[in-house]
């Protein structure tokens, strides 16, 4: 299994019900997300994708599916993000995209955590020829103890 595969598998069927998978369909898209502590990666993955395996580390991974077809279709967009914590700090996580020809193309952004920091996390994707970009947030609580 390619490296690129094993993350996306990792990422997408994680069992515990605060890291599970979660998407939103917008329109024809259909936006899945989920963010999780760097050290629950093998190390395998974090060494290939160069991502800081730590338990004060979260990876947010964001995939946008087309859905308007018989199959739905990995599509590419601009990714930005930005996490806030409810004392009101926020941080802009710095989106990458990890694309594997004909297999899947996803983005990856990290970012520090404390333990028990909740944050609301806010993800806009400008999908090419859709005018209104795909907006999605979410609550997350991470645990680094």
């Amino acid at each position: 299994m390619r490296l690129t595969a094993l993350l996306t598998a990792l990422l997408l069927t994680t069992g515990a019900p605060a890291l599970a998978q979660q998407s939103v369909d917008i329109g024809d898209y259909t936006v899945h997300y989920n963010a999780l502590k760097t050290s629950e990666l093998p190390a395998q993955v974090t060494q290939a994708y160069g991502i800081r395996r730590s338990s004060s580390r979260a990876l947010l991974n964001i995939t946008i599916l087309d859905s308007s077809g018989d199959e739905p279709v990995a599509v590419r967009a601009e990714v930005s993000a930005s996490a806030r914590n409810l004392t009101g700090q926020t941080r802009t996580i710095d989106m990458r995209e990890i694309n594997e020809a004909d297999e899947a193309v996803y983005y990856i952004g990290e970012f520090g955590v404390n333990n028990m920091e909740t944050f609301d996390f806010k993800v806009t994707a400008r999908v090419t020829g859709r005018a209104e970009p795909l907006e999605v947030m979410f609550r997350q609580q991470f645990y680094t103890e």
